[in-house]
């Protein structure tokens, strides 16, 4: 399930249970090494596409754009042996880690503040609850940001639903030559066609600018021009282990 990538053990935060519990989030990006692509939010497009494809999956009924970080399964291009990332942009959904929002199980409209339990401790780190048991600041700013991101991802999937419904989605292989003229193939994946964005209706070119929707699609198309890169990348850091 991708919405829990990174996490081992999500657990609901509890006043009682965890009011001498501290949050002691890695110091660097290691926990993302195994993860070739993140999911994207559409206001990340702008930033994500200077440094990585974006591409769009689907899940059920859902269309999800992901950032492509490898060209090969549980590869990560832009976390260093040290464990920094190396690119101007990390995605918000590395960011929120250890934190997760998850759906109550008797409320679906109602969310469980989560966090991976492996970062929990009561030695070191950032408090929880204060001595009265109200939310620090620290959990108050991690929950604010959870909450954006999710209403940023709502937009999303409504974003992904209209390429859908607009039949702009067709789906492609990216394949890149390297220096020493092997191949390396991402396997299927969706992108905006844009033979048939060219054909919509004024009405429905319309809709889509006034939705802001027209910059996500050009920063996508924009943005699989770096699968190449992405491949020198690759082929660097082999040569240099």
């Amino acid at each position: 399930m991708a919405e829990l990538l990174f996490y081992n053990e999500p657990v609901a935060l509890n006043r009682e249970q965890h009011k001498n519990m501290k949050v002691n989030p890695p110091g660097d990006f290691s926990f993302t090494r195994e993860t070739n692509s993140v999911v994207l939010a559409g206001i990340e497009f702008a930033d994500a596409s200077r440094h990585y494809p974006i591409v769009f999956t689907r899940n059920g009924d859902q269309v999800i754009p992901v950032a492509v970080l490898g060209m090969r399964d549980r590869e990560n291009l832009f976390v260093d042996a040290d464990g920094q990332w190396e690119s101007g942009y990390v995605p918000a959904f590395v960011r929120r880690y250890p934190f997760v929002l998850a759906n109550r199980p008797d409320d679906q409209d109602q969310f469980l503040v989560c966090v991976d339990q492996s970062t929990l401790n009561e030695e070191e780190g950032n408090e929880l609850f204060d001595a009265e048991g109200q939310e620090t600041e620290y959990l108050q700013n991690a929950t604010r940001f959870m909450r954006e991101y999710h209403q940023r991802f709502l937009q999303t999937l409504e974003f992904g639903r209209k390429l859908d419904e607009l039949g702009l989605l067709t789906e492609m292989n990216a394949r890149v030559s390297r220096q020493d003229e092997s191949a390396v193939v991402l396997g299927q994946f969706l992108s905006v066609n844009e033979q048939a964005l060219m054909q919509l209706t004024t009405a429905h070119v319309d809709e889509l600018f006034r939705a802001g929707y027209m910059g996500w699609i050009y920063a996508h198309l924009i943005s699989l021009g770096l699968f190449p890169q992405l491949a020198r990348r690759m082929g660097d850091l082999e040569a240099a282990a």
